[in-house]
């Protein structure tokens, strides 16, 4: 029973908090002067109208999933990985520079791009992974400043040894990727492309070996608890850095795949500025770290960015609504979180009392 409540957990905490989100666009339409019914209406147009925009949902969706799913994994384990954009950005500059400068056919340049990103996203965070369990390192004051670490030295990348200067705008980007490397599109003029498919491969995997598989056990076993994990033999320190190289690797695969599957180059900038990092953050922590409940609330979230944009298209509403919703969100995801702790607490303190 208990494993059916979590299941309907992971599925009902998204759509809560979307639920929640959409009564706050709903007041502050009314605040604007504008039709709440119309704004709904044009919210939904804008994220699944058509099959046009259906399909720019669930491509916005991918880097967000990724990141939401790796994140999931390193946050049930106890692991607060806060450096996804960090690791995303060295997974696309890593891929850009593999599909470019790699002497080989486009497939297996493709393949190697691939493999690239999410190894330098991987070992990028399990860096961080290391630190902390070498040094002591704080995993959160790391993992978050690292992420400027890794976005200035890509801009540099861009700006100096790599930056094409073929064009006249003369923009902090690399050349252009030859075609045979990119990610195949699914469906003809459509943006989606075949990273969706890695993402759903990454949750099915993510959930497999979180629900069904030796190490998923010792994972949820340390973020639920540790000393009882250390009492049992499993060492902290192996599963601390492998377990953020997994969130990384997915990470960086998020950073690919809009370099392979989007952009077709790497433009300085242009994976930080749209906030898939913490989208996903956002969406692992609606989810409560559960893979497929991440996956879930990942869409809904870039369901409200598509939305959103053709909210102000087609009404008066300003683009902004969206950041308001998304506030209300992060309200709620905070909220939770707080009474999740406070109840703790008072179980600590009852336990205590007991004993007592």
């Amino acid at each position: 029973m208990n494993v059916w409540k979590q299941r309907a957990s992971a599925l009902v905490q998204p759509l809560a908090a979307i639920a929640i989100g959409l009564a706050a666009l709903a007041v502050a339409v009314a605040l604007v002067g504008g039709s709440v019914a119309e704004a709904y209406i044009e919210l939904w147009r804008g994220a699944f109208g058509n099959f046009y925009y259906f399909t720019n949902t669930l491509t916005r969706a991918i880097p967000i999933l990724l990141i939401a799913v790796g994140l999931s994994l390193a946050f049930r384990a106890g692991f607060f990985n806060l450096g996804a954009e960090g690791q995303m950005v060295l997974g696309g500059i890593s891929a850009a520079l593999t599909a470019l400068y790699l002497p080989a056919p486009g497939p297996v340049r493709l393949v190697a791009a691939i493999a690239a990103g999410m190894a330098a996203g991987g070992l990028w965070a399990a860096f961080a992974g290391w630190l902390n369990a070498r040094f002591r390192i704080n995993l959160l004051i790391s993992t978050l400043l690292m992420n400027y670490i890794a976005t200035y030295f890509a801009a540099y990348l861009v700006t100096v040894p790599f930056k094409d200067n073929t064009g006249s705008a003369a923009l902090p980007q690399t050349e252009m990727i030859d075609p045979s490397a990119w990610l195949p599109k699914l469906f003809a003029g459509s943006s989606l492309h075949a990273g969706f498919w890695l993402a759903v491969a990454a949750t099915v995997i993510v959930y497999v070996i979180m629900k069904h598989t030796v190490y998923g056990y010792q994972f949820n076993m340390i973020g639920s608890n540790p000393l009882f994990a250390a009492y049992g033999g499993i060492r902290r320190g192996p599963m601390l850095v492998a377990g953020l190289f997994i969130s990384g690797c997915l990470a960086g695969l998020a950073g690919v795949s809009e370099v392979l599957g989007m952009q077709y180059r790497y433009l300085d900038g242009a994976l930080t500025t749209p906030g898939y990092a913490w989208s996903g953050l956002m969406a692992a922590l609606i989810a409560g770290s559960h893979p497929i409940g991440a996956a879930l609330a990942a869409i809904l979230l870039a369901a409200l960015q598509t939305g959103a944009m053709g909210l102000e298209r087609n009404t008066e509403v300003p683009l902004e609504v969206a950041s308001v919703i998304q506030a209300t969100v992060v309200l709620f995801v905070s909220a939770k979180l707080g009474i999740g702790w406070l109840k703790r607490r008072r179980k600590g303190r009852t336990t205590d009392g007991a004993a007592v």
